[in-house]
């Protein structure tokens, strides 16, 4: 953002901390969860925005808020499987909501994350997205008015050291992407 350039109050931003309330998500063999991790960077990235000047609200799984809500953005936080799966599973993931009526702008939204996610922590792209990830629940719980996406962060093996032990890295990898979104900054074209 330009200098001097301040949020809206009225701005308003959804984060979902994926399985935060319902399950553990994703178990580690030492105990490590999705949902722990999840909660952590989604707080982060909470306390990034607000103190951007943005109303952020943190949500639950299948907190009852997501019904009907509005906002200009929402996003969920995910991580990937704690399994070794193979040398390949590194790296993020982020999907657009199918749903709604913004399908430009839950794209642009997408792009943003990519873009400014890969660049902020050196991750790469994995391309393996799934229809539990482009038809998430809470995208047609959402006011459809309300462009959204979901992001998985890593995957809990390969990527486990940089969303445990560099969270801060990551909510600002994903503060970036939401701040290009709701900036309309420029993004390479895909």
């Amino acid at each position: 953002p330009v200098a001097g350039q301040a949020a809206q109050p009225q701005t308003r931003i959804g984060i979902v901390a994926g399985h935060w309330g319902n399950d553990a998500g994703a178990v580690c063999a030492d105990g490590l969860t999705e949902a722990e991790v999840n909660l952590n960077i989604a707080a982060l990235v909470q306390k990034k925005l607000s103190d951007e000047g943005f109303a952020v609200d943190l949500l639950k799984e299948f907190d009852p808020k997501l019904n009907g809500y509005r906002a200009q953005a929402l996003l969920s936080i995910h991580a990937d499987s704690c399994a070794y799966i193979n040398d390949q599973a590194t790296g993020y993931k982020v999907a657009p909501a199918l749903a709604g009526t913004q399908p430009e702008r839950s794209a642009r939204l997408t792009e943003c994350l990519r873009q400014r996610y890969a660049s902020r922590t050196g991750m790469p792209f994995h391309s393996s997205i799934t229809p539990d990830m482009s038809s998430y629940h809470a995208f047609s719980e959402i006011n459809p008015d309300t462009p959204a996406a979901i992001i998985e962060t890593g995957f809990l093996n390969l990527d486990r050291d940089i969303l445990t032990h560099q969270p801060e890295r990551v909510a600002q990898g994903i503060v970036d992407g939401l701040l290009c979104y709701l900036y309309n900054e420029p993004i390479d074209q895909p």
